[in-house]
């Protein structure tokens, strides 16, 4: 055992903390296929299945993250943090990890804490351009701290920053269909303009609100189509639009399993803007309008947003305004060919590839340093 490479991932919560852990994986495998790698997730969420899926051992951990809507259900808090600090550190005597990953959500903190308590060499991979409370306090024991954005140093010790960029989904760059072949795959027209709506893995309410209020605008443009509406609001949009009826250039469907075919189909995507989401539209040269979603902490999707708005990669739209606004614009800048073709420009010249490996090669000289 003491001639294995040896790395525990932490973190998740969300496909956009999920999807980079797996990609930084996957390249550690690559790298050194002896490597032995364990996650450690919070129960309950989403990486409890998706890591298993993409074939890796996961603990769960029993901690969660502060009820402010329901205080009540915080009573329990402190003994599941108290929980998950004893049973982390059962973990980490047991797997005697080399290096430790930490890729937000809420189980990286006690996970890197206990890691870097223990002399561990730990990285973190910061896919914001706000930094979240959580890596701002793991940043001060880290050996390396990856990140997407330009001017992290306000958030972490200069000297420990590399700029890495964001792991992406590597099947979304290794597509090869064509954009007629995409388009056809949703039953549309290859010779109409399509415009992608995508709220993320369960959906976004106020991108499915702009859509359900502006029906006869879908239905009167020139455009089509593809709402992916997330599995939490499919049931209620399927019942409105059997009533209010759905124009014949919408496809709509809950879920996109293959979200190569969808961008390749896109001439335009409408997103929130969430950092592995961002770097996946910079890695493929989308033009995109940006809806940042206000329930985040540090309201860190606007900040996002901004960085590529301000080097015009991007359209801003406030979430407040979307319902107003956002069908409209999207309309008249899928059609507009010399505007679709700057944001595609631009948003290409942020793109930071190859991230996966360049983290990896931290993880694995980390690992091996001692």
């Amino acid at each position: 055992m003491d001639n294995e490479l040896r790395i525990i991932i932490s973190g998740g919560g969300t496909g956009g903390h999920i999807f980079p852990a797996v990609s930084i994986a996957n390249a550690i495998k690559a790298l050194r296929p002896d490597a032995k790698i364990l996650f450690v997730g919070a129960e309950g969420r989403m990486e409890m299945q998706r890591v298993p899926a993409a074939g890796y051992e996961i603990k769960g951990l029993p901690i969660c993250g502060f009820n402010r809507e329901n205080l009540l259900k915080n009573i329990t808090l402190p003994f599941k943090m108290w929980k998950s600090d004893h049973m982390v550190k059962g973990i980490l005597k047991e797997f005697r990890p080399m290096a430790a990953v930490g890729v937000g959500g809420y189980a990286s903190f006690p996970t890197l804490k206990a890691a870097a308590s223990k002399g561990i060499p730990c990285l973190i991979q910061e896919q914001n351009s706000f930094a979240g409370k959580t890596n701002k306090i793991l940043g001060k024991k880290a050996a390396k701290i990856c990140v997407a954005y330009e001017g992290m140093e306000r958030f972490f010790p200069a000297d420990r920053i590399l700029m890495t960029g964001n792991p992406v989904r590597q099947a979304l760059l290794e597509t090869t269909i064509s954009h007629d072949d995409a388009v056809r795959s949703f039953d549309l027209d290859p010779q109409r303009k399509t415009i992608l709506l995508v709220g993320g893995s369960l959906g976004a309410r106020t991108i499915n609100e702009s859509i359900l209020q502006n029906l006869d605008l879908v239905h009167q443009s020139d455009v089509q189509f593809i709402w992916q509406t997330g599995k939490y609001y499919s049931a209620q949009i399927t019942e409105q639009l059997e009533q209010l009826g759905k124009p014949e250039n919408l496809k709509v469907t809950d879920f996109i399993s293959d979200m190569g075919a969808a961008y390749k189909a896109a001439d335009l995507v409408i997103s929130r803007a969430g950092a592995s989401s961002i770097s996946e539209f910079c890695l493929l040269g989308k033009a995109v309008i940006l809806v940042p979603s206000p329930n985040v902490a540090e309201d860190h999707q606007t900040k996002n947003a901004m960085a590529l708005v301000n080097k015009d990669a991007a359209i801003y739209v406030k979430d407040a305004d979307a319902p107003a606004t956002l069908l409209e614009m999207a309309i008249a800048t899928v059609n507009d060919t010399s505007r679709l073709e700057t944001l595609k420009e631009n948003i290409l010249k942020l793109a930071l590839p190859d991230s996966a490996r360049i983290i990896a090669e931290e993880v694995i000289k980390l690992a091996t340093s001692k």
